[in-house]
């Protein structure tokens, strides 16, 4: 941490991590069907939405006569204001129309998780109400109508079920088209601070909890975003990240619509070829990934054959971005003013983000500033004490973005959200003396040896310069003696067939404090992970201590 001296010789206190985003752009004080009819007067011809797999595209005139005969056609099954339906697909443009439909009418979209089944999906439709269910009719060989089919006896208050590109979706569509329903006169009984959005967060333990989100909280957001990435009507964005979360509805739709880009589906669910192919083909400006896509990416197989000139910018969010990739990004993608994000659902969600002219130094220590119109301050986890710049500790954010709370679960809202509407994320952080904020891991995660606080990012990041290894994650496992001790679970490059703990502890000899090397290694394939690319730390421990015998 930098010393400050005063003239008197003795050092100046250092200053609070707390910090507030810039004012100059004020919020959007609208709602999202205002702001797309405002995107539309003003490109009616730009393209608005292309769909690779199918080839189908719309221009902005186009995707509002689609979103407003959906709208018209979810109305005429007598779904109003602060209704709930479900949406369960894949990226697809019908996603995209369900979406935009919703907020036209004031009903509250929930969005569900491509990977659940018929439990989880049965927990969503009776925890949220829902009304009716959008969805494909089966996905990668699961039966996703028999599903729907096997929950409805328990939920009777779920009356609709419209499969896309079925009988049931062509009829509420054609319903919609002869409808003369005046959809702006709805919009206009509508409020920026209405819930429009429920999105399921991903409980590591117990059923996961709604995150509701109003036209404000994500409108803005998805705004703020394509602001500080400087995005115009020129810009297509590569959306390989899943509309069912807010990487790809919020940072994706929604920072285009209010801009008038154009929205780039390169396939149903992450492929990394079909996404190169995409960017390249559709001229993208700009790219989305968690780490892991990125990674995909670049060892692709095709990786050369693909013209990526275009690109220009992107975001690399959802987990800790690795060094190596970013400069990979940077270097073989070519996208220079690549960005980093961090934030969480339950803040719409991005609360820190890198700027386009940020160093790329700044953009692989760290999670960016504030983002405008937001506070955010780092606590003690103990006291809720400010603490001092350079100091770690828990990351809260504050303003617009924080959601309205957990559907229904007032208690779990206030364990969440403090009396003082600050979101504690659970995250430890860091603020240096400039207000950029590094990430160290959550507050979980911290592994204690022999009483030695060791975060695993630190680890991981050290790894990654070890020429053997693609991608790795560390996580602590019990231990007689220290309490925990490391293990590193590795994804070897292409060719390697193994690496022992002798050979990392040989690589880490004089160049990490010994309390550090990780005691066991363990090689995989794949990690884990949720459908959005974050790693699930919580069952890599589990499974860590079945493999160990622990």
């Amino acid at each position: 941490m930098t010393q400050h001296t005063l003239l008197s010789g003795g050092p100046m206190p250092a200053r609070p991590s707390h910090t507030t985003g810039s004012t100059d752009v004020p919020l959007l004080e609208t709602t999202i069907g205002a702001d797309l009819a405002a995107t539309v007067a003003r490109v009616p011809d730009g393209e608005a939405l292309v769909e690779c797999a199918t080839g189908r595209r719309w221009t902005y005139r186009e995707l509002w006569d689609d979103v407003t005969a959906v709208a018209r056609g979810l109305a005429s099954l007598g779904l109003q204001k602060g209704d709930r339906v479900g949406i369960w697909a894949p990226n697809c443009a019908e996603w995209t129309l369900v979406q935009y439909a919703t907020a036209r009418l004031g009903v509250v979209l929930v969005n569900v998780n491509p990977a659940y089944r018929a439990h989880e999906l049965g927990y969503v439709v009776g925890q949220s109400g829902m009304r009716a269910i959008v969805a494909v009719p089966e996905l990668k060989g699961a039966s996703f109508a028999d599903m729907i089919e096997q929950v409805r006896p328990d939920h009777p208050h779920l009356r609709d079920v419209l499969l896309i590109g079925t009988p049931s979706w062509e009829a509420m569509t054609d319903a919609g088209r002869a409808s003369d329903l005046d959809v702006d006169a709805v919009e206009a009984t509508l409020d920026p601070g209405d819930p429009i959005n429920i999105q399921y967060t991903s409980g590591t333990t117990g059923f996961p909890k709604g995150a509701t989100l109003s036209h404000r909280n994500i409108l803005n957001n998805g705004f703020a975003v394509g602001e500080l990435l400087h995005y115009t009507a020129d810009d297509r964005i590569a959306i390989p990240v899943p509309f069912y979360h807010c990487f790809g509805m919020v940072m994706g739709n929604l920072a285009a619509t209010s801009h008038g880009a154009t929205m780039v589906v390169p396939a149903p669910m992450f492929d990394p070829a079909a996404t190169l192919r995409a960017a390249a083909q559709e001229r993208c400006t700009s790219l989305y990934g968690v780490p892991t896509m990125f990674i995909a990416m670049l060892s692709d197989p095709s990786f050369d054959e693909h013209d990526l000139s275009a690109l220009r910018t992107g975001i690399m969010a959802g987990s800790p971005c690795p060094v190596e990739v970013m400069k990979q990004v940077i270097e073989r993608m070519g996208a220079e003013e690549v960005s980093i994000c961090y934030g969480m659902t339950e803040t719409s969600p991005v609360s820190t983000q890198t700027r386009t002219d940020d160093s790329v130094e700044r953009r692989v220590s760290t999670v960016g500033r504030v983002h405008p119109n937001l506070e955010v301050k780092v606590v003690d986890p103990l006291t809720g004490d400010v603490v001092p710049r350079g100091t770690a500790g828990e990351l809260c954010t504050r303003g617009y973005s924080v959601m309205l709370g957990y559907w229904e679960e007032p208690a779990k809202t206030a364990e969440a959200i403090d009396a003082d509407a600050w979101m504690h994320t659970g995250d430890l952080a860091v603020m240096d003396d400039d207000g950029y904020v590094s990430v160290t891991g959550r507050i979980k995660d911290v592994v204690i040896r022999g009483g030695e606080n060791i975060y695993p990012r630190e680890v991981e990041e050290f790894l990654l310069t070890h020429p053997d290894v693609l991608d790795v994650q560390v996580v602590g496992v019990p231990d007689a003696r220290y309490g925990e001790e490391l293990m590193a679970w590795v994804r070897l490059r292409e060719g390697i067939g193994t690496l022992t703990v002798e050979a990392v502890r040989e690589f880490c000899d004089g160049r990490l404090a010994h309390y550090k090397v990780p005691r066991y290694v363990h090689v995989v394939e794949e990690f884990p992970m949720t459908v959005t690319g974050k790693v699930r730390k919580v069952e890599m421990r589990e499974e860590s201590r079945t493999l160990l015998g622990l």
